[in-house]
């Protein structure tokens, strides 16, 4: 099992990578973001996800750890192929990706080739838990109500862990949406105001307006 190659960018094609390590040349496929950081006759690492199959053996690159765990994530889901999920690299950083499945943003998911609105519903529903494991977002629960992980609690008052905020946060960013941007962009902005007052719930009013002088900066 080859679980990361260093060597010489010998040539690139427009899914993958001929590293040449040693005299050795491995076809690795990648990204498209990953792709164009790296240059022929350049030096190159790349972490390595390998898989076996009766008919092929296939190497996936990255440029880091991370990129391959949301690899796995990715591939973990119920119609997502390894293609697939390099397509969905190809548009989204692993910050970008984290953001859009917290926001639940379906449609942020469609704009990459190949994936319809039953897909994009799985991804947002199986791997949203995965984001709040990763510390990366905050994410609504079913009951409307905000799980902020790693909070810190009030003085005083013992951790349970998260910290809650009512359903105004999915009426903050309903309303911030329907102004004309993005749900992920409201999500962000609208959890990152919550997380930084976890002990407070503002009004809708002035969370709307909070959001607003964010995103116009």
């Amino acid at each position: 099992m080859i679980g990361k190659l260093r060597g010489i960018v010998d040539e690139s094609t427009e899914d993958s990578v001929i590293l040449d390590v040693n005299g050795v040349g491995y076809v690795v496929f990648c990204s498209s973001r990953t792709l164009s950081a790296l240059q022929p006759g350049a030096a190159a690492t790349l972490v390595i996800e390998t898989h076996v199959r009766e008919d092929h053996i296939h190497l996936y690159g990255f440029a880091d750890a991370l990129e391959r765990e949301w690899f796995r994530l990715l591939t973990g889901v119920q119609g997502v192929g390894a293609k697939m999920a390099q397509a969905i690299q190809g548009t989204f950083d692993a910050d970008g990706l984290s953001r859009t499945i917290g926001a639940q943003d379906k449609t942020g998911l469609t704009r990459v080739k190949g994936i319809g609105p039953k897909v994009a519903e799985r991804i947002v529903t199986e791997l949203k838990s995965k984001v709040v494991k990763m510390g990366a977002l905050p994410m609504p629960t079913n009951s409307g109500v905000v799980e902020i992980a790693d909070a810190k609690p009030a003085k005083g008052k013992k951790s349970a862990g998260t910290t809650a905020q009512p359903r105004i946060m999915d009426d903050a960013v309903s309303a911030l949406t329907n102004l004309g941007y993005t749900r992920t962009d409201a999500f962000t902005v609208v959890a990152g105001i919550l997380q930084r007052n976890p002990d407070e719930t503002p009004k809708l009013d002035d969370l709307i307006r909070l959001g607003l002088k964010e995103l116009a900066r």
